[in-house]
């Protein structure tokens, strides 16, 4: 009896040690894997659209602790104002200036680039016709509509690149994912179009697209289960989660409702925590579900040296007290946005029970206060129907929200 306790101790202290060893990394050798990988991914996706020299592809990875390494790309279509918005409120807001910035993108693959000039120039012509009839004394007229819709062929050239970028990752994740040796079984290899805690807006101009949202993901164990021969390229294909969507445009009464609800619980005189500046949207995506972006402020900069913090009432605060509140109310903030997460989207009425409510939510700046940078959350709409109809106790509805942080400030 004596000799199997001992022989299961050991057991337990060898799964700890190897625990322990495990969770430790290399970050060295994990950021050159990741500059590896990012090279191969790039090349791969630039060998499907056969521009191998002449079409830059900026692939950025960033390794997270359980949780796995992200590579984010850009977004491979064309004839997008791509905004980027810092909200202005009445005060300097966690040392965030208000600004406004806008650039366009270009990256695109050269047919989508070679559609967009066409439908320029035509553009283009249209005016110089009816310039020349006002100046020759005949009433300018509408151009004619043409058979076909240029919108038509941007949205079939935007899933032919979805498409090829999506076989280009696919292969990748099968051939090249185990180059990254050290995640663990359970942590992740995800590719995205998107950037942690992104805040783009996207205008449309000309008839274009609606951009689209791209994301695939792999587990390690799935992917050493095919190293080993353990299962087959198409059934490891069959496990990868493959999210390829549209954004709809149209408006929808109860997204817009939540979207006004969360701006009104975290103004300054409700919360209790961080605030917004009623800054908060949402992108509709087509069967996944709907994206709630968030910005969200502890303080308001008095001058140089002080702070104000209005949810708790603190006035000329010094940069020290400011941050140490912060790591304070952060955890705080956390549960809270779950429950209310819980509560008000209960409100979605035109969700499908397997689509996502899902907050983005970028996080009040504070440097070397190890809170993170943004936080993402999302839970399936069938647990908050489950939730709302008491099937589901609000302990385990909040187990069932998936929570994803960004890098830690």
């Amino acid at each position: 009896m004596k000799r199997v306790a001992s022989n299961v101790m050991k057991a337990v202290m060898a799964l700890i040690s190897f625990g322990a060893f495990a969770q430790k990394i290399d970050e060295q050798r994990m950021q050159r894997d990741i500059e590896v990988a990012e090279n191969i991914l790039s090349t791969m996706i630039k060998q499907q659209f056969d521009k191998r020299s002449f079409f830059p592809i900026e692939v950025t990875g960033n390794y997270r602790s359980g949780y796995g390494v992200t590579f984010t790309l850009p977004n491979l279509q064309s004839g997008f104002w791509m905004q980027n918005f810092e909200f202005p409120g009445e005060a300097l807001m966690d040392g965030q200036g208000g600004s406004f910035s806008y650039s366009f993108s270009d990256s695109a693959p050269e047919e989508i680039q070679i559609i967009q000039r066409n439908q320029d120039r035509a553009v283009t012509q249209v005016d110089k016709r009816q310039k020349a009839a006002v100046i020759a004394g005949a009433p300018a007229r509408a151009p004619k509509a043409r058979k076909g819709n240029l919108r038509s062929n941007s949205d079939s050239l935007r899933e032919n690149s979805n498409e090829k970028t999506i076989k280009a990752i696919k292969e990748f994740i099968a051939d090249y994912g185990d180059l990254i040796g050290q995640l663990a079984p359970n942590e992740k290899i995800i590719i995205t179009n998107r950037g942690e805690g992104e805040r783009v807006w996207f205008g449309q101009f000309n008839n274009q697209s609606q951009p689209s949202f791209l994301s695939i993901e792999a587990i390690k164990s799935d992917l050493t289960q095919y190293k080993q021969g353990k299962v087959t390229r198409d059934q490891l294909f069959g496990k990868l989660k493959i999210v390829n969507s549209k954004a709809e445009t149209e408006l929808q009464p109860d997204l817009e409702l939540l979207a006004s609800i969360f701006n009104r619980l975290y103004r300054s005189d409700l919360s209790k925590t961080f605030f917004t500046q009623e800054n908060t949207y949402y992108e509709r995506l087509k069967d996944y579900g709907v994206i709630y972006h968030m910005q969200v402020y502890s303080s308001n900069q008095r001058d140089d040296d002080f702070w104000a913090m209005p949810t708790v009432h603190l006035e000329e605060v010094d940069q020290a007290t400011r941050d140490k509140k912060v790591k304070e109310l952060y955890p705080l903030f956390a549960q809270s946005i779950k429950e209310d997460m819980l509560e008000y989207g209960r409100t979605l009425k035109s969700l499908k029970d397997e689509e996502n409510l899902i907050l983005n939510i970028k996080m009040t700046r504070c440097t070397g206060c190890n809170i993170p940078s943004s936080l993402e959350l999302s839970v399936k709409c069938n647990v908050l129907k489950d939730y709302s109809s008491g099937k589901l106790s609000k302990e385990a509805a909040l187990q069932k929200i998936t929570e994803k942080k960004g890098a830690e400030q």
